[in-house]
């Protein structure tokens, strides 16, 4: 079964990304009968009168197999806790063994409870050696084309995330700050050039987090599921 990201066909019709393979008249039906359902609904009557865009039809993507993966604590020796609101994530954190608690006001959006993900980053914390935050307000940005969203989602994650834990774990913690992908305004949707990260304390010489700091250190790590290597290591 091939399907089609709904952030990857933005303004192309609809007709010639549907679902292809083994099943697809179901999950076609599927897509198209939403939309009796979902058109006339209360909350899309109220979204038009406020002039906003109804939510009138499901779209169904990201196809896969369910996934075998080892426990974190067993590969690491620590248990952790995965903040976020993308269900993507939220599944591959339990498939992993670690928990997912929920943060009220989190939304998987734009506009999200940054503060809020920090509080509970912290509080588990407490009890856990790891935390893993992720925030998908800079990645909607870029997909709606938002420049001005975007640098306030980013100047968010900074002020409200990465500053607190940074003070909080000064002297008894690291932290890695990285995006999955890249998803540049330009184009609306994902790109596979490499990203900036950054691990603190750490020993490298770029002068900001950007991805023309980053190319200029030199520093690559090919595969990016060994980057957590270098969150464990004693040597950075």
């Amino acid at each position: 079964m091939k399907t089609t990201p709904p952030h990857d066909i933005q303004g192309l019709p609809i007709l010639s990304n549907m679902p292809v393979g083994d099943g697809e008249e179901v999950l076609r039906s599927l897509i198209y009968d939403s939309l009796e359902i979902l058109d006339k609904h209360e909350i899309n009557r109220r979204r038009r009168a406020e002039g906003k865009c109804p939510a009138n039809m499901i779209w169904l993507w990201g196809q896969g197999r369910a996934p075998n993966l080892p426990s974190f604590s067993m590969r690491w020796g620590v248990a952790g806790v995965v903040i976020g609101a993308v269900d993507l994530v939220r599944g591959i954190g339990k498939y992993a063994g670690l928990s997912t608690p929920s943060v009220p006001g989190a939304t998987g959006g734009v506009e999200t409870n940054f503060s809020g993900k920090a509080q509970a980053a912290m509080e588990a914390l407490e009890k856990s050696d790891f935390a893993l935050v992720h925030i998908e307000s800079p990645d909607e940005a870029s997909h709606q084309g938002d420049i001005e969203k975007k640098i306030w989602a980013i100047e968010q994650i900074d002020k409200e995330i990465v500053g607190p834990l940074r003070e909080r774990l000064s002297g008894r913690g690291r932290i890695l700050v990285l995006p999955d992908h890249r998803t540049p305004i330009s184009i609306r949707t994902h790109s596979r050039e490499p990203v900036p990260f950054v691990l603190w304390p750490g020993k490298g010489s770029a002068g900001g987090f950007s991805e023309p700091e980053a190319e200029a250190t030199g520093l690559v790590v090919e595969e990016g599921h060994r980057l957590i290597d270098r969150l464990f290591s004693e040597e950075n």
